[in-house]
């Protein structure tokens, strides 16, 4: 069975920090260091160069510190901060970190952020594997569309509205032909003008779905089939 491999990086302005880090990251089974970086600006080139899965952040740094780092990057990897102190744990939070070490490193300690870090990186790869995406044709111009990031399609006369995450996209369609379009284990139609991504929903009863924090009716016509693929008699 092939290990798992996170390709990893260590941003730490010390020289000493840096090399000390660089053995623990490379006695592990599921880590490969490509690089680190005494300052952020370095930093950026690597991710640039190279896909990398991990980063081992120190907060205190020069000229641009670890938080303003994470703030700079469009898309950051997972990232384990390690830092001398406990002050900045709060706050690290705040920017999705994957975990928090002190330093020294303690072996056992260091292991568990990894094996977090592999955690998210598998649940992360699975969710990427079981989306789907969906081409459709909005103000004259084709546009992919993950299906996960739709939250409901509503009824406009000859058209529908895709509610997104992002975006709303007007679709000149019938809700008969756009529903067969759509995965029939994660769209249900609840009613005549609404059709619904069940990984969305927060609550329901007999007459209405929500969906986050929007109300959309249940008909009568559409229940029994809507509780039948939840699985709820």
């Amino acid at each position: 069975m092939k290990i798992q491999k996170l390709n990893s990086i260590i941003i730490d302005d010390s020289q000493v920090q840096c090399e000390a880090l660089a053995k623990i990251v490379k006695r592990h089974p599921n880590l490969s260091l490509h690089g680190y970086s005494k300052n952020a600006i370095t930093a950026r080139r690597i991710l640039i160069d190279k896909d990398i899965d991990l980063i081992f952040l120190d907060v205190e740094m020069p000229i641009i510190n670890g938080f303003d780092f994470l703030e700079a990057l469009e898309e950051a990897p997972q990232v384990i901060i390690v830092s001398n102190s406990e002050k900045y744990a709060l706050k690290a939070y705040d920017y999705n970190v994957t975990d928090y070490l002190l330093k020294p490193i303690c072996a056992k300690r260091f292991d568990k952020a990894v094996k977090r870090a592999l955690q998210n990186q598998k649940r992360s790869t699975y969710e990427e594997q079981e989306d789907e995406h969906l081409f459709v044709k909005s103000n004259f111009r084709k546009v992919k569309v993950s299906c996960n990031e739709i939250k409901w399609i509503e009824a406009l006369g000859d058209y529908v509205r895709l509610v997104t995450e992002k975006s709303n996209l007007v679709v000149q369609s019938s809700m008969k032909s756009f529903y067969e379009r759509l995965p029939n284990d994660q769209f249900v139609r609840t009613h005549k003008s609404y059709i619904i991504n069940l990984r969305r929903i927060e609550r329901f009863n007999t007459t209405e779905v929500e969906v986050d924090g929007k109300k959309i009716p249940l008909s009568r016509k559409r229940r029994t089939v809507f509780m039948n693929t939840l699985g709820v008699e």
